[in-house]
């Protein structure tokens, strides 16, 4: 047996071998599995999550669709996050469907491994009056067949709670009938335009009547039932913000992933620098409750997305300890602040915050940022795109080759 010693040796080894007509095949990283059907395997999903990236309305057009299409390619995304983000808005859904289902279509002709997500958030307003309930949602949750719209009123909390919560959108109650209607319709929906992935917002907001989780354990079974029949790989993966770390119920868990903001920690004494900190505020690291998932597989710890989220803007932006939110970055929401930062710091800080969650919590994964809304009042931006900039793009980032390099070395390790 031949033991390598180093690279010049190794070349010498396989220069010879050449010369004697033999060929040889050393070791290499192989590639990721993206199969399942049915179920997915812990295995397949990190695979996922490795290769997550927020693409926010993708699959309504926001930004350069080609584009977008084309950074998708050269990063090597898998899994794209918010590509429907339906936030109210509710007379739109229909005309939209047919917009994101003929995009997903485009998506999936150049990758088919990719899984697309929608979001079903926790927001409901008077719009939904104009949408019509159809037949087969009745029928999923075997209420008496009726022909009329949603009901607005129907769907919130009895109590008033959370009423006008988000100005004239209300927090939706998941106890209420009316409210599973709606969930289910979306769900199916989303599943009818090749939606593989649906993000169920803030869920902990929805069950304030729902403590045992009997409402959601139903509404997400009737949606993957339908995923089971109708999805392209016959299973949707679902999952939700969980500042309690995870909806479990008689020791099931009752999504396939967690997912939660990255909840960034400003650094004072450095002016607009942030980091990454077990415990800061209601971070997920290292809180992912574990237990029976969904495809069957047991594990003490989720898996979980961290993500760069968008919420608003303070008073104070670029201010250390803005008032109001304790969640706030330099007086930013998170996207919102990494857009502001340089280019060489942001690129640092994507390579830093991947590889701190690695070391610090295996269960969590990066969903990188590849399209979402900001809120700047200091340059007057409100998309942040992490494409090269060009002639289709001229606010790109730039910061689409650096989260493909973070990815291609994360697979060599």
């Amino acid at each position: 047996m031949i033991k390598e010693t180093g690279p010049a040796l190794r070349k010498l080894f396989v220069f010879l071998l050449c010369l004697t007509g033999f060929t040889v095949a050393f070791a290499h990283t192989p590639k990721p599995d993206y199969k399942f059907r049915k179920t997915i395997s812990r295995e397949v999903l990190e695979n996922y999550l490795d290769r997550s990236v927020t693409m926010q309305s993708l699959l309504i057009g926001q930004g350069n669709f080609d584009d977008n299409l084309r950074m998708i390619k050269n990063i090597g995304a898998k899994f794209i996050g918010r590509a429907v983000c339906q936030w109210g808005q509710e007379a739109e859904i229909p005309k939209n469907l047919v917009k994101e289902k003929e995009l997903a279509a485009r998506v999936h002709a150049a990758d088919p491994d990719i899984i697309l997500q929608a979001c079903i958030f926790e927001i409901v307003t008077p719009q939904v009056n104009e949408l019509a309930v159809p037949e087969w949602a009745f029928k999923a949750l075997n209420l008496p067949v009726e022909k009329r719209n949603f009901s607005y009123d129907a769907m919130l909390y009895p109590d008033g709670k959370f009423k006008g919560q988000w100005g004239r959108g209300s927090v939706p109650d998941v106890s209420q009938n009316e409210t599973k209607l709606f969930f289910y319709y979306l769900g199916a929906s989303y599943i009818n335009a090749g939606i593989e992935g649906l993000h169920f917002g803030q869920v902990e907001l929805m069950n304030k009547n729902d403590k045992n989780l009997d409402h959601y354990a139903q509404i997400l079974g009737l949606i993957r039932d339908y995923a089971h029949k109708h999805a392209r790989r016959k299973m949707v993966i679902c999952d939700s913000h969980v500042p309690g770390g995870g909806f479990v119920k008689d020791g099931h868990l009752l999504m396939d992933v967690h997912a939660f903001p990255l909840r960034i920690k400003e650094i004072p004494d450095r002016p607009e620098e942030a980091k990454l900190e077990v415990g800061h505020t209601d971070a997920l690291f290292l809180r992912s409750k574990g237990g029976i998932t969904p495809s069957g597989w047991s594990c003490e710890h989720l898996p979980y997305l961290v993500e760069f989220d968008n919420y608003g803007v303070s008073k104070q932006p670029s201010q250390a300890k803005a008032a109001g939110l304790s969640i706030w970055v330099w007086g930013y929401d998170e996207i919102s602040w990494f857009a502001h930062q340089p280019a060489a710091y942001r690129q640092n800080w994507l390579h830093y915050a991947y590889d701190w969650v690695k070391k610090t919590d295996p269960n969590g994964h990066v969903e990188m940022p590849g399209g979402r809304q900001t809120t700047s009042p200091i340059d007057k931006k409100r998309w942040y795109y992490a494409n090269n900039p060009g002639t289709a793009v001229p606010d790109g980032y730039g910061d689409e080759d650096t989260i493909r390099d973070i990815w291609a070395a994360g697979t060599e390790k």
